[in-house]
Order: structure tokens, then C-alpha cells, then sequence
């Protein structure tokens, strides 16, 4: 029998392993996951009655999980119990401010008036590009595997190209319908985390607002890592044979093709490889120097996307004054993204984010108690320290005790750091980063490293280093549509 690897059980992974696997019987594919448990940067540990979910946080684009898992004959209910989060999140701003995004439109709406007269008549104007985008955009540009810009020649596509405003920054559009500095910094807030300022994301990821606003923000009761264990029992279904604890050393090549897998204490053949493992440490590491697609000056001229200081708290009092998702944007946004971007250094008044899903699932902490995950954005590269980790903690819980007006930090007993260093050794993370490629228009679409390799005939990539980008949903279309491109070459 003919054998397909998988590398990494990320949800690129887990993705590409199943379907694969579903439209070729004839072959036997083996994921290996160099960690104890699938799932990537969405895995999840528990630790005093506390159940914490390492990574994503934010259900967004219920659609593209939906489909997923129909091909399969299956839908989300089989998995997990969804629940529309109202409202979605709030923001906190310097000046005392508290904003509450609404669920229902109507009240949003009434929100953005509040705040701006006439903005409620721009918000719909917005959205209804925004819609257009995620519907061309989800539809059309993000199934491709993006290996050549003639796959984008169509003249349908072209004219769709600007239609969407592939072209321009998302920060101008928004900021030529709206002149309220909160409004803006709202809905500009959904691409903070595609890795790069507002006013080098292309405007197509307006989308991202349309998802936001539109689609909703949603939480799987008992937490995010429900979404592997539902992809990891179609995996198993589809007869993935999934290898945890498996990681893999180097991939031999023999003429243009790789032959053979090895792993610690294991080697097999391998007809096919799909990477959905970091792409920079497939390619540079487990392959010999003339096998690469790319070189090392390549990958340092990437831009990349943010890191992240993540703490895990678990208290032992409820929190007053959180909401399932908290932006705390009370700081100067244009001096945090200076210190990612511009001159790289640990922050010292970041703008940081805190998810609190203990006031949504009861499950996730003892009764009483308080599960909250809190996130900085830092710039990738930077020397990690426990030290540094620490004093960009005292920083955070500061802010979050003076807006909450109430201790947190007195009712800590539990608590985790995760930061650059653990992103490179759990993930073999390219400088540690969190999200992958930074979204700016020189790296979007056919201008990400390529899904196939360029040197190894046999060698696929997925995953948020390749096409379409990071995230939850893109991961999940990233691994579907190399796992399409392999069946349509090996078949």
C-alpha cells in the first residue's frame, strides 16, 4: 500500500490528514505530531480544576467550520454545543470609557450613532462591501493554492480583484467613512492579529469585520479544543492513523522525491509528504541545503506577524467587570505597534487582550473561580526571559486593577507564562512568532511561500505560513486545499 505523511496534527493538519485519507483508500496516511496531543497552538491543559485552552480563543466564520465538517457527512452539533456570545466583547479605552458590542445589529447600530452621528448609515455601507468581500473572498481567492498569479489571470477574477480593493489598505477605507477615533479603532481591530498595521492590511480583510459583526462571535461549550477532538475523531474515522510523541528528523530524498521518514527510533516510506508543520523548520531543517525552496535570506526578509505573552490565571474570586472577550485598548495603539513593527522591543504600556470564558462555561474553573487568559501582542525575534515575562505581567495586571477597580493579582492560585521560547520549542516556531506571515499585500495570495515545494515533487506545505494565512478557519481551508492539489497530482 501506498503511504502519505502528514507532519503536525495542527487543524492544517488534522484537515488535510482526513481528507486525504477520505478520497484515496488506496493510500495509508500516517499524521505525526511531535507533541502528546493534536491540536497546534489550539491544544489545552487543565490544572487545578482550571481547563485552559492555549491558543485561539475567538469562534469566528461558523460557516467555513461547518462546511468542513459536512463533507464528512457530519455538522458542528455532532462535536460541540455552540453559543452566540452577546455581547461579543468589550473594549476599554484610555479615557474610562467602556464599549459593549452588541450581538443584534438594530442595537449596534443605535452604538455607533451614540458615538457618531450618521455613522449608523456608513456602518451599513461598510458591512455591505465587507460582505461582498468574505463571499468573493472565502469563496473564490482563498480555495486556490495560489501557486502561480495566472491562477488569478480571469478576467472575472481580476475585475473582482478591485472590487474587493485587494489593492488598498484597510485603514483608508475605514477612515474615510468614519471620524470617531473609538469607531475606528473597533473596526480596525480584527486585523491587529493578521500581523500588521491597519494601513498596510490590504482592504479585502475588511471581511474580517463582516465576520465580526454579521456572522457573530461564538464559543463551543467546553471550550475551543472541542474543535480538534471533532477533527480529530473524523481524522480517525477516515482512517488517519494519528502518531503523537512522533517527531519528525528528516525527510530523504532520493532524485527529486522524498523516500523515506524519519522520526525518533522510527523511519518509514513515504510516497507523498504534506508539511502542515512550521514551513521554515520543514524546509530548512529536515531538508538537506539543495533541497530547500527557499533560503535563509528569504525567510529573514519575511515580515512576520506578532508573538505573544499568553498567561494563564486561575483565580479563586469572580471578576466584576469582564465580559467573555476584553480589549483593553487604553493605551497608545500607535506606540505598542511601533515597539512590534518599527523598533522591536518588549513593551512597556501595551495594548493587550483578556479572555474570560469562565463567564460563559461554568466547566472551565471550580466553582467560584475565575479562568482568565490574557494575550499581548509582542514583536517576533525578541529575547525571552522569565524576568521580561514578568515585568510585562505586573504592567498588564496593573491596567486591568485600576479599569476593574479590584484585585487580581491577590486571588492568583494558579498561574502559567507561554511566550516566544515555548512557541519555538513546542511548534518550532519561525522566531517565535504566533500567527504566521504578517497579512500585508506583498505577502498575500501568490506571494506566500508556495504550497508545493519548488525543489521536491512529492512535498506539500499547509498551515499559517503558506496560503491563505493564520487562523482558526484558514488553517482549516490551508490544510483542505493542499490536501486537493495532492490528490489531484497523485491520483
Amino acid at each position: 500500500m501506498k503511504k502519505i505523511t502528514v507532519i503536525g496534527g495542527g487543524i492544517a493538519g488534522l484537515a488535510g490528514a482526513s481528507l486525504l485519507a477520505k478520497a484515496m483508500p488506496s493510500y495509508e496516511v500516517t499524521l505525526a505530531e511531535k507533541n502528546e496531543t493534536p491540536g497546534g497552538r489550539a491544544r489545552q491543559f487543565e490544572s487545578n480544576g482550571f481547563v485552559f485552552d492555549m491558543g485561539p480563543s475567538w469562534y469566528w466564520m461558523p460557516d467555513i467550520f461547518e462546511r468542513f465538517y459536512n463533507l464528512f457527512d457530519r455538522t458542528t452539533a455532532d462535536f460541540y454545543d455552540l453559543k452566540r456570545l452577546d455581547p461579543s466583547y468589550q473594549v476599554f479605552f484610555e479615557d474610562g470609557d467602556v464599549m459593549q458590542m452588541p450581538a443584534d445589529f438594530g442595537e449596534l447600530e443605535g452604538l455607533f450613532e451614540k458615538y457618531e452621528k450618521g455613522s449608523a448609515r456608513n456602518l451599513r455601507k461598510f458591512l455591505a462591501s465587507a460582505q461582498y468581500k468574505y463571499e468573493v473572498g472565502i469563496g473564490e481567492f482563498v480555495h486556490k493554492p495560489s501557486l502561480s498569479v495566472f491562477e488569478f489571470a480571469d478576467v472575472r477574477l481580476l475585475r473582482e480583484a478591485f472590487r474587493i480593493k485587494l489593492f488598498s489598505n484597510i485603514s483608508g477605507e475605514i477612515q474615510a467613512l468614519f471620524s470617531n477615533s473609538k469607531l475606528i479603532r473597533l473596526l480596525e481591530f480584527p486585523v491587529l492579529f493578521l500581523g500588521a498595521k491597519p494601513n498596510r492590511t490590504p482592504a479585502l480583510y475588511s471581511l474580517m469585520n463582516y465576520a465580526d459583526i454579521k456572522l457573530g462571535t461564538w464559543y463551543p461549550m467546553g471550550g475551543m479544543f472541542g474543535i480538534v477532538e471533532g477533527l480529530t475523531k473524523i481524522a480517525e474515522d477516515s482512517g488517519v492513523h494519528i502518531r503523537c510523541g512522533c517527531e519528525i528528523r528528516e525527510l530523504r530524498v532520493e532524485g527529486q522525491e522524498i523516500r523515506e521518514v524519519v522520526a525518533d527510533g522510527a523511519s518509514w516510506s513515504s510516497d507523498a509528504v504534506l508539511g502542515a508543520g512550521d514551513y521554515h523548520h520543514i524546509d530548512t531543517v529536515l531538508l538537506e541545503e539543495r533541497h530547500r525552496s527557499y533560503t535563509d535570506r528569504y525567510w529573514d526578509n519575511r515580515e512576520m506577524a506578532p508573538s505573544a505573552l499568553v498567561v494563564y490565571l486561575g483565580l479563586d474570586k469572580k471578576i466584576e467587570g469582564l465580559t467573555h472577550h476584553n480589549l483593553f485598548f487604553d493605551a497608545d495603539f500607535e506606540r505598542h505597534s511601533s515597539e512590534i513593527y518599527d523598533r522591536p522591543v518588549w513593551p512597556e504600556e501595551p495594548l493587550f487582550y483578556v479572555c474570560c470564558p469562565s463567564k460563559t462555561d461554568a466547566s472551565v474553573a471550580p466553582d467560584k473561580g475565575e479562568n482568565v487568559f490574557i494575550l499581548v501582542p509582542l514583536a517576533p525575534g525578541l529575547h525571552d526571559s522569565v524576568s521580561k515575562r514578568n515585568e510585562l505581567l505586573e504592567v498588564v495586571l496593573t491596567r486591568m486593577e485600576k479599569r476593574l477597580g479590584s484585585s487580581v493579582r491577590d486571588h492568583v492560585v494558579f498561574k502559567r507564562t507561554y511566550s516566544l521560547n515555548d512557541f519555538k520549542s513546542d511548534y518550532h516556531s519561525f522566531k517565535g512568532n504566533a500567527y504566521g506571515l504578517a497579512n500585508t499585500l506583498m505577502q498575500t495570495a501568490f506571494l506566500k511561500p508556495k504550497m508545493k515545494s519548488r525543489k521536491i515533487k512529492n512535498l506539500y506545505y499547509a498551515g499559517q505560513l503558506t496560503t491563505p494565512g493564520p487562523g482558526m478557519p484558514p488553517s482549516l481551508i490551508s490544510g483542505e486545499v493542499a490536501a486537493r492539489l495532492m490528490i489531484k497530482d497523485l491520483k
